[in-house]
């Protein structure tokens, strides 16, 4: 059997701890930006980021761009289109 490396690294997750939160520098070009009245609450931004990022505000999500790629799958999955994808400044 494999042995791991790191306490986040296995083949399974039960879903307690966030699997891979890294800091995401400064090379990421665009951001997502919530529209807090058009969001549902869902959890589809949530449930499909890669670096689960998305954090729950109580009646929104909101992106921790410490850790935001800038991929745009959240806004890809938003049903509601509350998500845009904006240009870093």
């Amino acid at each position: 059997m494999k042995e791991f490396t790191t306490k986040y690294e296995s083949s399974w997750s039960d879903a307690d701890e966030m699997l891979l939160h890294l800091d995401t520098g400064n090379w990421r070009t665009v951001h997502p930006v919530v529209e807090v009245e058009k969001c549902t609450y869902c959890g589809l931004c949530a449930l499909y980021c890669p670096p689960q990022c998305m954090e729950p505000m109580g009646d929104h999500f909101k992106a921790n761009l410490d850790y935001c790629k800038g991929c745009g799958i959240c806004a890809a999955e938003c049903n509601q289109d509350a998500i845009t994808m904006v240009a870093e400044e």
